[in-house]
């Protein structure tokens, strides 16, 4: 760097970059041109494919450069076959010298990537050549280690590069017509420097509409459209999907085919929380004493308890029914939907079509394919609001939230209940001392908790119903009345059509979509819990909105589903909510956090309600206030951690949490006092002491 700097004030390099020299050069580069135009047009030519041919920087100044000297249709006869030419030389250096050692060294890892170059190279090369994520000069090396044929590359390079290759000739030739600073301001060249700046995005249009052509190419697209957008299911998904289209005024098809407001209104949120809402009164009931109260037997109706439980879904029904939703401009048609092309949908032995379609037809609980558990009548989330009389002993196969909910209601509601589980803890997704608290209290309740414990078979004898379950102590049998499954939901992706259209689906069961919520047919979207990868019906709806405005105004714009903020509960007693990072997470990916905790048995309201249990925990960037993740344990836990949730979304740090008022005395405090625990932490002793020397002084 020194001797190149000596260089430039020694030899006064600087003036060949004056812009009287640049032109006095330019013009006689021209003439000599002129009088040699085959030969020079050769020696550019030759140079400019040394140059590629070699993997050597400058190729794209010698573009500029061929557009000033040449004129526009000759230098890019030039810069078009030379550019090519020279890249397919790189390419078979590249493939003379290292393709046989790369694909031996890494053979295991690149199976994949050369089973889809040997079907859609010449696409993949298309792509990077009209967008290129990598320099062109990288492309070259890396295509000549993959199974694609050298005649391929060249022609698909000189197809792919001609577009950008124009757009810098033109922009040279521009530069070339300069006559005098002032120009650099005129039309034309401002014309062609914004024309580099949004070939780019031009070029994406371009291979995004090519792609799609090419996908939709082998079906018969209908002249007209009896809808703007199909949704399939009308759950929190499809519903919301609906109701977006609606507002906007274009025509929706809602297809459903059991009940409107799927699994969360009929078999999940709505009745697990009413179910849950009884139990916690009848074990507040049996706490009476410890609110200065005399005992008092708790009776628990049972009937009546799910009785209720199906008024409030009753009660909540018209929020999501049809007479709702056609009053609010969707038409909805009860049936199994089918998908018959892009654009086609069968139900009911009618064919809908519509410019687009989003698949939201959600999960159902899972069934593990164990010997012996069909003949026992098994419960699931969906099924067992069914019950009439109440368990004497429920057996729950399952400690995620889901089963760790029900397991601790059944439990306060009477019911004997035994948990089992093959992981070493209960609720694996939460840090070990949030499950340890959720495992006291559920066996607070009585309830038996088996882990490590792997089902083998379930028996139905004259002694009642029993499971074996392997344990790190050998075989154990576990009786029951009543088995409940809890072990994960499975999408519904069955019997649509997905697989005749070539939709993909990943190990898990869920529709492989992308950043977009796209499939891999571009006129379908697929959101909620059919595509993953959160299984809330918070975030069926928050994916419902990208979808349904993708689909409607996706030729416009497309948005990308933000999961950068993603908060759950489970409703357990204590209640567990959290959103973004835990401490397990932070340090299975290996992320550097600061953790800040405030428990919540210091909490003034949390003592006045006897429920002084629980914490706060923050997870902050090292040496700053910003929050990458938060967890409540404890009473209303779901409710506290939205203001972690607000404050994340908007980059709010603890700092304005702490200097925000809170109501005293509520529960919400608890959050301001942990961004209090935060700054405690980080007070500054040294000006602490000077301001204790100072008042010391003042007192003299």
């Amino acid at each position: 760097m020194v001797l190149a700097i000596a260089a430039w004030f020694s030899f006064d390099l600087g003036s060949y970059l004056q812009f009287d020299s640049l032109q006095q050069r330019i013009g006689d580069l021209r003439n000599w041109y002129a009088g040699n135009p085959w030969l020079a047009g050769l020696v550019f030519f030759a140079g400019y494919v040394a140059v590629t041919a070699l993997s050597l920087p400058g190729a794209a100044v010698m573009t500029l450069a061929g557009g000033a000297l040449f004129g526009f249709w000759y230098a890019l006869l030039l810069v078009s076959f030379a550019s090519s030419i020279g890249a397919t030389l790189a390419f078979l250096v590249s493939r003379v010298v290292l393709r046989d050692w790369v694909q031996q060294r890494f053979s295991r890892h690149l199976g994949a990537v050369n089973s889809g170059f040997e079907k859609d190279g010449a696409f993949y090369l298309f792509s990077l050549r009209l967008v290129p994520i990598f320099p062109f000069f990288l492309i070259n090396l890396l295509m000549g280690l993959l199974p694609l044929r050298t005649w391929t590359f060249y022609w698909v390079s000189q197809l792919g590069m001609l577009a950008g290759t124009a757009v810098y000739v033109n922009a040279g030739t521009q530069l070339g017509e300069l006559q005098s600073l002032s120009g650099i301001v005129s039309a034309p060249l401002l014309g062609s420097f914004v024309l580099l700046a949004v070939f780019p995005f031009i070029a994406r249009w371009l291979l995004a509409h090519i792609q799609r052509r090419r996908i939709l190419a082998p079906y018969v697209k209908p002249r007209q459209f009896d809808n703007n957008l199909i949704v399939i299911g009308a759950g929190s998904a499809g519903l919301v999907a609906a109701l977006i289209a609606a507002t906007v005024k274009a025509k929706v098809t809602l297809i459903e085919r059991h009940r409107m407001g799927g699994d969360c209104l009929n078999t999940g949120c709505v009745p697990s929380k009413a179910l849950i809402r009884s139990a916690r009164v009848a074990q507040t009931g049996r706490r009476a004493e410890e609110f200065g109260l005399a005992p008092m037997p708790v009776e628990v109706n049972f009937p009546q308890v799910m009785h209720r439980v199906q008024d409030i879904v009753k009660t909540i029904e018209p929020h999501d029914s049809v007479e709702r939703f056609t009053g609010l401009g969707v038409n909805c048609v009860s049936g199994d939907a089918r998908i018959v092309s892009p654009w086609a949908v069968e139900v009911n032995g009618q064919t809908l079509t519509a410019r687009n379609i989003i698949i939201a037809s959600g999960a159902r609980p899972r069934v593990p394919d164990i010997p012996g558990l069909e003949a026992m009548h098994y419960l699931t989330s969906d099924t067992v609001w069914e019950l009439t009389e109440l368990p004497q002993h429920l057996l729950v196969l399952g400690a995620g939230p889901i089963g760790c909910e029900l397991a601790q209601a059944f439990a306060e509601l009477g019911s004997r209940v035994t948990l089992v589980t093959h992981a070493d803890r209960i609720m694996p997704r939460e840090d070990p001392e949030v499950a340890a608290l959720v495992h006291a209290a559920l066996e607070q309740r009585q309830i038996t908790i088996h882990q490590n414990s792997e089902p083998l078979r379930f028996d139905d004898r004259a002694g009642g119903r029993q499971v074996v379950v392997r344990t790190a102590d050998g075989e154990q049998s576990i009786s029951f009345t009543h088995l409940l499954l809890a072990v994960g939901r499975s999408p519904n992706v069955e019997g649509m059509g997905l697989q005749e259209l070539g939709i993909a689906t990943s190990p898990s069961g869920t529709i492989e979509v992308d950043e977009f919520l796209c499939t891999a047919i571009p006129t379908i979207a697929a959101c909620g819990d059919v595509a993953g990868p959160y299984q809330f019906t918070h975030m069926a709806s928050h994916q419902a909105w990208y979808a349904a405005v993708n689909a409607l105004f996706g030729r416009f714009r497309r948005f990308k589903v933000d999961y950068s903020v993603v908060p759950w509960a489970t409703f357990t007693d204590p209640e567990v909510a959290r959103v973004g990072l835990n401490e397990d997470e932070a340090r299975k990916r290996n992320i550097a956090v600061e953790v800040t905790r405030y428990d919540l048995g210091d909490l003034d309201r949390a003592i006045a309600d006897g429920e002084a249990r629980g914490f706060i925990k923050v997870l902050t960037e090292p040496g700053r206030d910003r929050i990458l993740g938060a967890t409540v344990v404890g009473y209303h836990g779901a409710e506290l951690i939205n203001e972690f949730v607000l404050a994340m979304k908007h980059n709010l740090g603890l700092g304005k949490i702490l200097g925000t008022i809170h109501i005293y005395p509520t529960l919400s405090e608890g959050n301001k006092f942990a961004a209090g625990e935060w700054r405690k932490a980080r007070k500054p002793e040294g000006l602490l002491r000077l301001a204790e020397r100072y008042h010391k002084w003042n007192r003299s």
